[in-house]
């Protein structure tokens, strides 16, 4: 799966496919063979950090 290098595109899918598709960003990550731990540093660096109870990043 090609993710948006931005930051910002990047939050913005991943929240779409958490509010359309997933329960969790777990579920994602393993449905999507994507690194959870790049993905979550990408994203604390621009202020963003997953809330599971909202089940987005924000």
């Amino acid at each position: 799966m090609n993710l948006p290098q931005d930051p910002i595109l990047l939050m913005s899918m991943l929240n779409t496919l958490l509010r359309d598709q997933y329960s969790s960003f777990d579920a994602l990550c393993e449905d999507r063979a994507l690194d959870s731990k790049d993905i979550c540093e990408k994203l604390a660096a621009v202020g963003y950090v997953y809330n599971p109870e909202q089940n987005q990043f924000r």
